[in-house]
């Protein structure tokens, strides 16, 4: 009977620093998924920000506003319109079906 009280205290022992160390894991787990689920929360704050501010960017009388300022670009006009022609172009063939 001896025998069996000490091989029973031993699996108590063992059931009890393995219940310990569940709990432990658990709380940990837990704990690492409150962090994650707090970093989503910043980051769908973080998205949804920069989502706004890019729409703020693109609007049409910003970005005219912006290409006109930065690179001085301006309106194309005839004046500053500037053709270019490949001297080695072939003639261009009639549209009549004259050859054959």
């Amino acid at each position: 009977m001896n025998r069996l009280n000490i091989v029973l205290f031993v699996m108590l022992l063992a059931s009890s620093v393995y219940l310990v160390r569940v709990s432990y894991d658990a709380r940990r787990l837990y704990a690492e998924l409150d962090a994650a689920r707090n970093q989503e929360k910043a980051l769908a704050t973080e998205f949804e920000r920069l989502k706004a501010e890019r729409q703020a960017q693109a609007t049409p009388l910003k970005v005219e506003r912006i290409a006109r300022e930065r690179p001085a670009m301006r309106n194309a006009t005839p004046a500053v319109t500037q053709y270019v022609t490949h001297a080695d172009a072939a003639p261009a063939a009639p549209a009549s079906g004259a050859a054959r």
